[in-house]
């Protein structure tokens, strides 16, 4: 798929009512909304050549989801045909290729088309767009982008000065063969959990350093059946029986994390696992986290900690203090020479590329506005921007159930904005700054005393400014509850003061 893959560049209309940024998860299920809707008049911008998004993008050794298979798909699409309970990034990647098509979303994609700026014309009331290819109009952005889309690089001395091989987990160098290498892993993060079990049997030599030791629990991954995937195909309920069992399940865990006291039925779990599978009593110190469980991401693996317990891995706790052309030197002064250095170092999730580029009203960025912390109402429209609507916007992160949920709220929500919009013949919808304002307030009361900001750690949920505006604070089904219905009140909604352009045939 990717009718841009061959070179060419499909052009683009001139107006729009809807121009989507983005095709994940978001992107692409907000395609298929609108189409749901009636609503037809619509392109996805999509920087790269193929839809996919994150499940595109990190195609390293060993990606795969951590929230099982029936739940991180859409609740209109199950798949019968998951491989395993916990579904490889290749099929995850196909699976949104096949809605894709299915739902005849493809017509509406430009690829290779990377918005460069976004900005809100306040005497046409219409979002202006600039894009490699070209610019357009629409009278609704709809931000897709998804916080797990540009790789962070760590700032650590020395780094442009090494000569081997370097790169990110999400921009996985597959011409280049590690048998046999020195291979350095920097961050012990989600991807570098899965990566680790997969090179260790290949490199000569493997070190992981190590700022914080992660919480790890038990996967419990396993095949699917040829009888499962055949009662899934037959008889759909039964598949969706399961996906309801699974999201109630793991809403239980969150409990832990809202009320850290009650969190020791699941910190004893993990120490359990850790116990079981590691018996050196040195390393398995260095592996034992120091902070409450679910203050940064839980993990889920059974390899990566017999992977590290192989005679050619190494864990490091020492700081990196710099990079040498061919080498890393540790802050205790030992040096070790590699080959290669693979950065599991995350990515830019509080402070977004995406606000440094789109404009609201006075030609404010997003960044301005926000001033390192981000905020939104119901993580899905932001004051000040008229017309734009988020989807996976600040606080709708999530640390124990499948981020799908989440957008699928979201999509709820704008088609009853729309509905509601249509019934009053407004044009245009911009959240009230009061009501921004009081969400937000009551927000981040919820996460006070959470372990997501009081766990003890530092983690990538918190921005520059100490706050927590990743993380919805609790359950995903009030979120539900708050997304099932469209107030007007909280909004302006306003008819346009001049005539619309004329859409483009």
């Amino acid at each position: 798929m990717g009718s841009a893959s061959n070179g060419s560049v499909r052009s683009l209309p001139e107006h729009v009512r809807f121009a989507i940024v983005g095709s994940g998860f978001a992107g692409i299920g907000c395609g298929i909304r609108l189409k749901q809707e009636g609503e037809n008049d619509f392109v996805i911008l999509e920087r790269a050549d193929d839809v996919g998004g994150t499940w595109r993008d990190n195609t390293y050794p060993g990606c795969a989801c951590d929230v099982p298979s029936h739940l991180y798909s859409f609740s209109f699409e199950p798949n019968p045909n998951w491989s395993r309970t916990f579904s490889p990034q290749p099929e995850i990647w196909e699976y949104l290729r096949h809605c894709t098509k299915k739902y005849g979303v493809e017509p509406h994609i430009r690829f290779n088309h990377a918005v460069t700026e976004a900005a809100w014309d306040e005497e046409a009331e219409v979002w202006r767009l600039d894009t490699e290819h070209g610019s357009l109009t629409a009278d609704f952005l709809i931000a897709g982008v998804g916080p797990l889309s540009d790789p962070r690089l760590p700032d650590i001395p020395g780094i442009e000065s090494f000569e081997g091989r370097i790169f990110h987990t999400a921009r996985w160098d597959h011409d280049y063969d590690l048998s046999g290498k020195r291979v350095a892993v920097i961050g012990t993060g989600a991807s570098s959990i899965q990566v680790v079990p997969q090179i260790q049997p290949l490199v000569k030599r493997l070190h992981v350093f190590q700022r914080t030791a992660p919480w790890i629990v038990p996967q419990r991954d396993r095949r699917l059946s040829k009888l499962e995937k055949r009662l899934y195909r037959l008889f759909p309920p039964a598949q969706l029986a399961m996906r309801a069992a699974i999201y109630w399940m793991r809403e239980l865990f969150v409990i832990g994390f809202m009320h850290p006291r009650e969190g020791g039925v699941n910190e004893k779990l993990a120490h359990t696992h850790l116990q079981r599978q590691v018996k050196d009593p040195e390393l398995r110190a260095k592996l034992t986290p120091n902070y409450r469980m679910g203050c940064k991401r839980v993990l889920i693996s059974d390899t990566y900690y017999p992977a590290l317990q192989q005679p050619n891995a190494e864990v490091v706790t020492d700081g990196i203090a710099e990079i040498k052309p061919h080498s890393i030197v540790t802050a205790d002064g030992e040096e070790r020479e590699v080959d290669a250095i693979i950065l599991g170092t995350g990515f830019h999730v509080t402070d977004m590329p995406v606000a440094e580029y789109v404009k609201g009203r006075g030609g404010r960025t997003m960044a301005d506005m926000w001033q390192g912390s981000p905020q939104a109402y119901l993580g899905s429209t932001v004051a000040g921007f008229p017309n734009l609507f988020f989807l996976v916007g600040p606080n709708t992160g999530l640390g124990h159930n499948s981020i799908v949920f989440m957008i699928e709220s979201q999509l709820n929500y704008l088609a009853e904005g729309l509905q509601h919009m249509k019934a009053r013949g407004a044009d245009v919808f911009e959240v009230r700054e009061d009501v921004q304002e009081r969400f937000n307030g009551r927000l981040q009361k919820q996460l006070e005393g959470t372990v997501w900001n009081s766990g003890g750690c530092a983690s990538w949920y918190l921005d520059e400014n100490g706050k927590n505006t990743t993380i919805w604070p609790g359950f995903t089904w009030p979120y539900r509850q708050q997304t099932r219905h469209f107030n007007p009140a909280d909004y302006a909604l306003t008819a346009r003061r001049r005539a619309p352009q004329p859409v483009a045939a």
